[in-house]
């Protein structure tokens, strides 16, 4: 589970990323295209064109973390900003309803998820 500190900075990179990339490649992305740093300790996520896997670059004292999430149904919502900007920023709220599925836009809709049927449990 993915546990984050009061008042960590979290972006979204809005275009679609190729996820075969690292730690170093992640890491290229956040300063040549958000001219960012990504030793500052702020989260990075970044979501593939089929949308349904995610990669989180955190920086902690000593090393990267990478986080890597994917769904075996449904995707995650697209997070395209009118204005063309390379990366939002989401809070902690908004980033648990993104990885839960439910929309950042206007309604309560939940996305869909795979969910383990009781027959498959057994």
């Amino acid at each position: 589970m993915l546990s984050i500190a009061a008042g960590v900075r979290i972006y979204v990179y809005t275009r679609p990323a190729d996820l075969r990339r690292g730690i170093s490649g992640l890491s290229g992305l956040v300063r040549e295209q958000l001219n960012a740093d990504p030793l500052d300790g702020s989260l990075y996520v970044f979501i593939n064109r089929r949308q349904d896997r995610m990669k989180v670059l955190h920086y902690e004292r000593g090393g990267f973390w990478l986080y890597y999430r994917v769904l075996e149904a449904g995707t995650f919502e697209s997070l395209r900003p009118n204005d063309g900007a390379e990366a939002i920023e989401l809070d902690t709220t908004q980033l648990a309803m993104l990885l839960a599925g439910v929309s950042l836009v206007g309604s309560d809709r939940r996305r869909k998820r795979f969910a383990l049927s009781r027959t498959q449990a057994a």
